[in-house]
């Protein structure tokens, strides 16, 4: 098996000159696939010429997914390799990128894959919830790319552009609506100030009604409605000399209901929905509600001088929020007189709360002109993050009285190094080389001054982390062509010491220390049949050592930091974009990833719900612990796929299209250890669209339906209480319409 994917990609290799030769398979009377510029080296590149596996989104594409109120998590299965899911809600996505991520829903929580927002990094996971509107390009980096964006890399970047305001008079509005009084509101307006100033404001506004009720009487009625506004301001200034300057400004207000959980809804011994599982109802007895409020600002300055060109990016990003959920998803209790769904062992009612979070990061970079054969870029970069977190408890089976409280404080402050450098040796082979030097300092500290039932409170507790860590990577490229280019790439990164203090029930902070990651990949990029279609394949493997794992909840309702001895993934990545016929466009990609964790000795508490744990299971001092080694990890499944098809024709004055979307990801885990009931089972999801656009495009109409087959699927679940789960978007269909000028 460990031989397929390399006969995949010696195939290909063989078989595309042959490809290129047999033309008849596309109308070259097309106009050609949109030439596509990357930035993932901090330059921009065509994406053919860059060593790393990138995969791009561009504009039209975004505006097709994201038109029925979808968050972040509708990122999901979207690119090959990647998964976005949440415990949450809409402000704290979690990603993986080739299986490697974080399920630790803390607000302070480290992610493994990095997130850029117009150049600045979004650090927290509250402030990767920043909705996606207005973007130019989106573009995921995988694998460490640790040397030219930082700590927190090991398993890759997403990197979001705005479409920046230019000289010319520009702006568009679209506006839909649909099922469960779903609205989304877009629009933009930007133009010439006169004397190389230039603005662009842009604006989103996502709501949906409650479409879920409540069937018992409590504090809330219905649930998973919400209201999301967004808006972007941005100021440029281009002077003769080539100096620029980018101010901007951006904020985002969103009041709605928190992540739904839905008691004993899994069928004990197996994955699959009860009987009588009803998407539409629930019965809880707790509150939900959930508010974020989040600004930000930015400056970009660059000057050119003749050698060189200076770059300056500094930031400032602020954040609260308040997210307040029924935990066991029922109502009642044991201990009551009534209680459901099934059994509710124990009542459990939490808030998580973030009243202050402020982020400020600055990088003075300096990038090589790029005449000659040598290229380089160097740089500083100082980041500097604070935040007071706040854990609250309610007694449900008592009005909801607040009956514990616990508060975390943490800072951290980074800095670092940079230089990278390329060398072209002849016009086919380019070397590239890099390497970052990071110094991370954290603070930190817990403590319960109110604890659940009445128990003595817990006095402060403290750590703290100081490490440094160097990154590099080493890569080649070689054009194998005027078609083909083949590259190698070999990267180090690492993920900075983590701390947890989740002391409501318990009085210890977990700490995990740095894990850090090794990652070779080979690929082949090509662009055939004059540039009809465009492809790449991508064949890979990591070690991460000493991988920062959560436990989360089991038998003790405890989530903490472990780490484990190591960790191994492989696999293979396949896109393509291609134009076919007179009126059809076809893109996709295949990634199959393999991830296992090894370590002999590492044993972990499991499920307090009576679920089927399927690994080996040791008594501990009367504890049950199951041994995980060769485990995958969570949320890592084998295989994602996704396809788009788009058909369009001539008519009347204008043009009729049909557009299709699909997503495909095989089965996975939700936890560490492997039980029947927290396992999702293979998803397929797609979606429609059938419009009309005319004057040139200026003007769009159309009917769009997002989860076609309406297909309810498990993906996620609470494993402390009982049979918990959580579960995907419903069908949304509405009509659109949208007018640029």
């Amino acid at each position: 098996m460990r031989k397929f994917p390399i006969l995949i990609l010696n195939a290909a290799a063989f078989a595309t000159p042959a490809l290129a030769q047999d033309l008849s398979l596309f109308d070259l009377e097309l106009e050609a696939l949109m030439k596509i510029e990357v930035t993932v080296q901090r330059r921009t590149e065509n994406i053919l010429t860059v060593p790393i596996a990138t995969t791009v989104i561009r504009d039209e594409t975004l505006t097709t997914l994201y038109k029925t109120g979808e968050d972040m998590r509708g990122l999901t299965s979207r690119l090959p390799s990647l998964q976005v899911e949440s415990s949450f809600g809409r402000t704290f996505p979690r990603f993986y990128v080739r299986g490697i991520g974080n399920t630790s829903f803390d607000l302070n929580a480290s992610q493994p894959v990095s997130l850029l927002y117009d150049d600045v990094v979004l650090e927290s996971p509250i402030l990767k919830g920043l909705p996606i509107f207005d973007i130019a390009q989106l573009e995921l980096a995988r694998g460490p790319q640790g040397t030219l964006f930082g700590r927190n890399t090991p398993a890759g970047v997403i990197i979001l552009n705005s479409v920046l305001p230019e000289e010319t008079f520009s702006g568009f509005v679209r506006a839909n609506v649909g099922r469960f009084q779903t609205s989304n509101i877009e629009g933009a307006l930007g133009g010439s100030l006169g004397n190389g100033w230039s603005s662009r404001f842009s604006f989103l506004n996502q709501y949906r009604d409650d479409w879920v009720i409540n069937r018992v009487e409590g504090p809330e009625s219905g649930f998973e409605g919400f209201r999301d506004t967004a808006l972007r301001w941005q100021l440029r200034y281009q002077s003769d000399n080539g100096f620029e300057s980018l101010l901007k400004l951006h904020a985002r207000d969103m009041h709605g209901t928190s992540r739904l959980f839905r008691a004993n809804i899994i069928d004990p011994g197996t994955n699959r929905f009860v009987s009588d599982f009803d998407l539409r109802n629930v019965s809880q007895d707790g509150q939900n509600s959930q508010t974020l409020d989040h600004q930000g600002l930015s400056l970009r300055l660059s000057w050119p001088f003749k050698q060189f060109d200076l770059y300056s990016i500094s930031a400032y990003e602020t954040a609260e929020v308040f997210s307040r959920g029924d935990i066991d998803g029922g109502f009642g209790a044991a201990s009551a007189n009534a209680m459901g769904p099934g059994v509710i062992p124990f009542s459990s009612e939490t808030a998580a709360a973030l009243p202050r979070h402020d982020q400020i990061t600055q990088e003075i970079r300096l990038a090589s002109k790029t005449e000659g054969p040598i290229d380089w870029q160097a740089g500083l970069f100082w980041f500097d993050e604070s935040q007071k977190i706040e854990n609250i408890n309610y007694d449900s089976l008592n009005n909801g009285v607040q009956n514990g409280y616990a508060a975390i404080r943490q800072t951290n402050q980074s800095s670092a190094l940079f230089f990278a450098a390329g060398y072209t040796v002849n016009e086919k082979l380019q070397l590239r080389a890099g390497v970052r030097q990071t110094w991370d300092r954290k603070t930190f500290s817990a403590e319960r001054p109110q604890s659940p039932g009445g128990g003595a409170p817990l006095q402060p507790l403290f750590a703290n982390s100081d490490e440094s860590q160097l990154s590099w990577d080493l890569s080649a490229l070689w054009r194998l062509d005027q078609q083909h280019n083949l590259f190698v790439r070999i990267a180090e990164g690492f993920r900075a010491p983590s701390f947890q203090g989740r002391v409501m029930f318990r009085n210890s902070i977990s700490q995990a220390t740095s894990e850090t990651v090794l990652s070779v990949e080979t690929g082949l990029k090509a662009e055939l049949a004059n540039r009809r279609l465009r492809y790449g394949i991508t064949l890979y493997r990591f070690q991460l050592d000493d991988p920062q794992l959560t436990a989360v909840g089991g038998t003790g309702n405890v989530s903490q930091l472990i780490n484990a001895e190591q960790a191994e993934g492989s696999g293979i990545e396949f896109e393509f974009d291609a134009k076919l016929g007179s009126r059809w466009s076809l893109l996709g990609g295949l990634s199959y990833n393999h991830t296992a964790i090894n370590d002999t000795n590492l044993l972990l508490t499991v499920c307090g719900a009576p679920c089927s744990v399927t690994d080996p299971i040791m008594m501990v001092n009367g504890v049950r612990l199951a041994k995980v080694d060769g485990n995958p990890l969570p949320y890592a499944p084998n295989w994602i796929g996704q396809l788009q098809l788009r058909y369009e024709a001539p008519f009347a004055t204008g043009k009729l299209y049909f557009h299709t979307d699909w997503t495909l990801r095989s089965s996975m885990n939700f936890f560490l250890y492997e039980a029947a009931e927290f396992r999702a089972s293979s998803l397929v999801e797609g979606g429609m669209r059938l419009g009309y656009s005319w004057q040139n495009a200026r003007y769009d109409t159309a009917l769009f339906v997002r989860n076609l087959t309406d297909k309810t699927a498990l993906i996620g679940a609470i494993d402390f209480n009982n049979l918990t789960g959580m579960v995907n978007e419903p069908r949304i269909f509405g009509v659109e319409f949208s007018a640029s000028f």
